[in-house]
């Protein structure tokens, strides 16, 4: 029972990050699984049949919210569902720990991008709006579908950072859209992992505790991120993919770092990722007064043509005009 608790609420706190961040879900619960002896397929296989009820409950929390922009949803989705039925396929006979230093690595440099643009100048107006190439999102999601599937996680870190860095959508649509095409990923590898692996080292307890967990965030999230104002956003995404990424490689072969090594580095990073945070709110803060006292100069323009608008249109001051009225007009 304690077992299944914990799970509820590794569950609850994995979704509550994933649904406002667009990440984290599937790294956050693997974690847990693996740390308490789990084998890896069978861990991903577990994470993957929560995240169907997980992901369709965040999807339609998301649309309700209007999160979601359909068009990007099925352009990433399908191509996603097909690359992650062909990593949880193949999981048995694939090898994942010279590829998750390489694709940390890549999205330590996506995430440092999107925290120093998002920190820094906000969002880019001129170019959210516009249509992101299909040639674009195919190749994303069959990539991210399989990194999901083989890595027990990764279908944000790769879709979300890969869609902030394009600028061409708001943060809240980039999650909100990531989160429900989720759904297509989750349904895929999960067949894949079934007929792959059948039920062997699935437990249905440790499945529903995590969907549980999940179901309850799912629509928290979806309202969080519909709050949460853009520029913060992008920060907290990117020193999320900084920090979560960073760590994966001080832990691989590659680096190998000693606990002193890794624990200073996180905590720089993390000094430096709750500076970025403190100053986009800033910065927020400072743009939302200046629209508001453009919005008042605005209205008070307004007023002033309204008034004109009432005086006659030759040029000619009204009789009377500019002298005190006399008793004999």
């Amino acid at each position: 029972m304690k077992t299944l608790i914990l799970l509820a609420l590794a569950g609850l706190g994995a979704q509550l990050v994933d649904g406002s961040l667009g990440m984290a879900y599937g790294v956050t619960s693997t974690t847990l699984l693996l740390a308490i002896g789990t084998n890896p397929a069978a861990a991903s296989a577990t994470i993957h049949l929560a995240e169907i009820g997980t992901t369709l409950a965040s999807g339609l929390s998301h649309w309700k919210f209007g999160n979601v922009d359909w068009k990007v949803v099925a352009k990433v989705g399908l191509p996603g569902a097909i690359g992650a039925f062909a990593g949880a396929h193949f999981l048995s006979a694939l090898s994942t720990e010279f590829a998750a230093p390489v694709m940390s690595l890549i999205l330590v440099s996506l995430g440092a991008y999107i925290l120093v643009r998002f920190t820094l100048r906000g969002i880019d107006r001129r170019n959210v709006g516009k249509p992101i190439r299909k040639r674009f999102l195919g190749p994303l999601g069959l990539v991210a579908g399989f990194v999901d599937a083989t890595g027990g996680g990764g279908w944000g870190p790769v879709g979300t950072p890969a869609l902030l860095a394009s600028g061409r959508m708001e943060p809240r649509k980039v999650i909100g859209s990531i989160d429900t095409s989720e759904f297509l990923v989750a349904l895929a590898a999960s067949l894949g992992f079934l007929l792959a692996l059948g039920s062997q080292g699935i437990d249905a307890a440790w499945v529903v505790a995590l969907l549980i967990g999940g179901l309850i965030a799912a629509p928290i999230a979806a309202w969080l991120v519909r709050h949460i104002p853009p520029r913060l956003l992008g920060s907290l995404v990117g020193g999320m993919i900084v920090l979560t990424n960073v760590r994966t490689l001080l832990r691989s072969d590659w680096l190998d770092a000693s606990d002193g090594v890794r624990y200073a580095a996180y905590a720089v990073l993390a000094l430096v990722w709750v500076a970025a945070v403190v100053h986009s709110y800033r910065e927020y803060r400072r743009d939302r007064a200046t629209e508001s006292a453009d919005a008042v100069t605005a209205v008070a323009e307004r007023n002033v043509v309204a008034d004109a608008a009432d005086l006659p249109v030759t040029g000619v001051k009204p009789v009377g005009a500019g002298r005190p009225r006399d008793p004999r007009d």
